[in-house]
Order: C-alpha cells, then sequence, then structure tokens
C-alpha cells in the first residue's frame, strides 16, 4: 500500500495524531477511535494493523497490553514527496506574512499621526 494511501483514511491519521504524542495502549486508541468514528473494536484493530503492516506503526508486548508508537521513517518519505511541492504554498505563505507586517506598519504609522 502506497504511504499516502495509508495516510488517505481519516481513522489512520487521526491514531497517528494519537501516537505523535507519545506510545499508546491499543485499549486506549481504540476508546478514542470508537468514539470519534464510531467503528468497532475490529475496526480500529484492522486501522492498528495497516499502519503497523506499513510501517507506520510499531508495536511491543507490556504484559497482556500491546503498546504503539510512531514510527518516523515512512512520515520522512512522504516530507520528501511533498518537498517537490512545498513551494507552492510557501511562497503563499512568505506574501501572507508580508501583508501581515505591511498591515501592521500601517496601524502604527496611522496611530502615530
Amino acid at each position: 500500500m502506497h504511504a499516502l494511501d495509508v495516510l488517505g483514511d481519516p481513522v489512520r491519521r487521526r491514531i497517528l495524531e494519537l501516537l505523535a504524542d507519545g506510545e499508546r495502549a491499543a485499549g486506549e486508541i481504540s476508546a478514542v477511535v470508537q468514539e470519534e468514528f464510531g467503528i468497532s473494536q475490529p475496526g480500529v484493530s484492522q486501522h492498528l494493523r495497516v499502519l503497523r503492516d506499513n510501517g507506520f506503526a510499531t508495536v511491543r508486548a507490556q504484559g497482556t497490553r500491546r503498546l504503539y508508537a510512531v514510527d518516523p521513517a515512512p512520515l520522512r518519505e512522504v516530507d520528501m514527496w511533498l518537498d517537490r511541492y512545498r513551494h507552492f504554498w510557501t511562497q503563499r505563505l512568505d506574501a501572507l506574512g508580508t501583508e501581515i507586517t505591511r498591515g501592521k506598519r500601517e496601524r502604527r504609522t496611522g496611530e502615530a499621526r
């Protein structure tokens, strides 16, 4: 499965958001995702398996619990792929920054009058 196919699913993106804050137990992930998306525990397990099988998450056993964590390697690959397109939005962000600065300057000079 291509990385963007994995990330294209909102449930898997949410799981990665949860894992970005640190390692979490499968039960904890499942509870959040079930509440937010209304899917079953087996459905959440399938999403966790997709993330694990495609290298986006790692899992380790701690007694009877399964602890998941983000594996950043595939995210770096996505970032490298996006790098080719980054100029499309960085130019706009630079222009926005210029306009914000100009507006602040105009307010200051207008207030000084």
